[in-house]
């Protein structure tokens, strides 16, 4: 990488939701940007805690027992085997960190292809 990137840049090239765009690699691991709106499936990891940072919205992330609400700036980490659901009642910017390779449902069958931006 002999640049910085630009995440807002990498958000413009892309209008769909829930569909997690890879911008950069490091230690094994993707660093992504997604766009999310509306309710995600209920689903856990369970080999990986799950990341989440918004960049911009407001995010709630469901657990069975409380929700976490997120503003732009705020981060939380899933820890891996708890079961979660993001929502997010208007158009929300993520950045997330998993292993590459790390399914975003959950379920390989189920899961979004990842594309790199």
């Amino acid at each position: 990488m002999s640049n910085g990137i630009d995440l807002s840049e990498k958000l413009s090239t892309f209008s769909e939701h829930w569909s997690p765009r890879t911008v950069t690699q490091f230690n094994n691991c993707d660093v992504m940007v997604v766009k999310v709106k509306g309710e995600f499936v209920w689903h856990k990891h369970d080999d990986t805690d799950d990341f989440f940072l918004v960049l911009k919205g407001v995010l709630d992330i469901q657990l069975r027992d409380r929700t976490i609400t997120l503003g732009s700036g705020q981060m939380y980490v899933v820890p891996k085997g708890v079961e979660h659901r993001p929502v997010a009642r208007e158009e929300v910017h993520l950045l997330l960190i998993e292993p590459t390779g790390t399914p975003n449902t959950g379920d390989a069958a189920t899961a979004a292809p990842r594309r790199t931006v």
